[in-house]
């Protein structure tokens, strides 16, 4: 299945703001959602078969942590969005899996989408999926697109209890989230990177068709990853300006360290488009010499039967007085005359360096 850069829309245009469609392609066939509810010194983690089930979180002291992976089930969406006082427009643009990278603060809980880059690749592509972030009181709701992310790290030190995670609030475990989804672009860089190395080597060595595939794939996957890591800057910058009263100032000044990761990966991904922009030059240019060499050859071939072939004409005309047609040698004298014109024209070229 090829990964194309736009999705269909024509479903929602033309319905009443708030109303629950899904846009975008349906990556699971049943929704999962897997909760984890923890404090200082203890934690639970749980797969739900029902919503329902979660609804004893909402007012809890300890931290929760819901996570649902598939937004195509808008009773599910709807469920969530009516227990835990969301937005009805909001609920839309969870659905909606082509909204760019953005933070709304509405009081009572916070709305973050962002977009998060695929653990594995699909046909030989880096994969990005949207993910959408509900901050409240005392719980995290993540919307994921489809089952597998890169926030495993997240979960183990939930699980392990090592470090200030289980210490800190649910702003805490936001800016945890946002920093494992920067530091999975990294990963993701660094593959692309090796990529690229591999590619120069190749186009100095061996340019042919399939190098021209494989620089378009990866100018496709810097288009993927620009688009989502620059408006991410605008989301991680609007939390550190925005007064929510629902981060803390100690965990802004963490949001500041994801802001300067984010920075790296938008001067990394600007480098590797030059650089991409640039071996396609190249290999436009390499193409470009070696038909030039062609060409030269065959040039130099074709002068140098110019006076063999006019040789050739003037001893083929049928005229019957013609001296040499009687001559004993008359054939190896022309030959010869021949051997010497091209020699000599040979050697012309060769002290001209054109050969």
């Amino acid at each position: 299945m090829k990964v194309t850069m736009f999705k269909k829309r024509k479903k929602e245009i033309g319905l009443a703001p708030g109303t629950l469609v899904h846009v975008g392609q349906k990556l699971v066939e049943k929704t999962k959602i897997t909760v984890m509810d923890y404090s200082a010194k203890r934690y639970i983690e749980k797969e739900v078969k029902s919503f329902e089930e979660c609804f004893r979180y909402r007012d809890t002291s300890s931290i929760t942590w819901i996570n649902i992976d598939g937004v195509h089930e808008a009773d599910i969406i709807r469920k969530v969005g009516d227990h835990f006082k969301i937005h009805p427009l909001i609920q839309e643009d969870i659905m909606n899996t082509t909204q760019r990278a953005k933070v709304e603060d509405f009081g009572h809980f916070v709305y973050l989408v962002v977009r998060m880059t695929r653990p594995e690749r699909k046909n030989g592509e880096e994969m990005f999926e949207q993910i959408s972030l509900v901050l409240g009181k005392n719980f995290v709701i993540s919307f994921q697109e489809d089952i597998g992310d890169t926030l495993d790290p997240v979960r183990d030190r939930i699980r392990k209890g090592k470090g200030r995670l289980r210490q800190q609030g649910a702003d805490y475990l936001t800016y945890a989230l946002l920093d494992s989804i920067v530091d999975s672009y990294f990963l993701t860089l660094e593959r692309q990177g090796e990529e690229i190395e591999a590619l120069e080597e190749d186009l100095l060595t061996k340019p042919d068709q399939q190098i021209v595939h494989r620089i378009h794939r990866l100018k496709r996957e810097m288009i993927f990853m620009r688009k989502a890591v620059w408006p991410l800057r605008e989301v991680i910058s609007g939390l550190e300006r925005m007064e929510v009263s629902l981060i803390k100032p100690s965990t802004a000044i963490f949001l500041k360290d994801v802001y300067d990761h984010t920075i790296q990966v938008i001067d990394t991904v600007e480098t590797y488009r030059d650089m991409l922009s640039g071996m396609l030059d190249i290999y436009l240019s390499s193409v470009s010499n070696r038909m030039n060499e062609v060409m030269k050859v065959l040039t130099i071939i074709s002068t140098i039967f110019i006076p063999l072939t006019f040789l050739a004409g003037v001893y083929g005309m049928n005229f019957k007085f013609m001296p040499e047609t009687e001559w004993r040698w008359g054939y190896f004298f022309v030959l010869g005359i021949m051997l010497v014109a091209a020699g000599l024209m040979v050697r012309v070229f060769r002290r001209k360096k054109w050969l």
